[in-house]
């Protein structure tokens, strides 16, 4: 069985997200499927079809997160900021300029704030890397240059 990767914000953002869905979402999309399946003919029905699409959205979801929460783990920082992996967050300079990329699982990651996946072409070339290392990632706008200035 393969396990998820999952930092313990990751881990519990998804907690969070499953308990809101079990909670709040999946009562409010049963009971728009229940007034929509009263209004009538259900062959002619748009409010139905798309009641139904959003049960199945939420159902769909919640099944996704407990899957995950089942096998993931939980994976904490422990190399006390020797290398990059994933839990740490790195600082690299490009061009003179710093940026701070946190490296994440998979389910975590989300590029615009910075939150990359270890599996991505920057992140599988941070990871195992050392503060002074240099690393370059082929991306599709070409080659870009970074070294590590701080792993934390």
């Amino acid at each position: 069985m393969n396990h998820v990767q999952l930092t313990k914000e990751g881990f519990e953002n998804l907690k969070k997200e499953l308990e809101e869905l079990i909670k709040t979402k999946r009562p409010y999309a049963l009971e728009r499927l229940h007034k929509a399946r009263s209004m009538g003919d259900l062959s002619e029905n748009s409010e139905y079809n798309a009641a139904k699409e959003g049960f199945a959205f939420v159902e769909g979801r919640i099944q996704e997160i407990e899957e995950i929460l089942k096998t993931a783990k939980v994976v904490e920082n422990q190399n006390n900021n020797h290398q990059v992996e994933v839990g740490t967050s790195v600082i690299v300079e490009i061009d003179g300029k710093k940026e701070l990329f946190q490296i994440v699982g998979d389910f975590e990651a989300d590029p615009l704030n910075k939150k990359l996946s270890h599996t991505s072409p920057i992140g599988q070339a941070l990871v195992g890397k050392k503060v002074g290392d240099w690393v370059e990632v082929e991306v599709p706008a070409g080659k870009i240059k970074y070294k590590i200035v701080e792993i934390k």
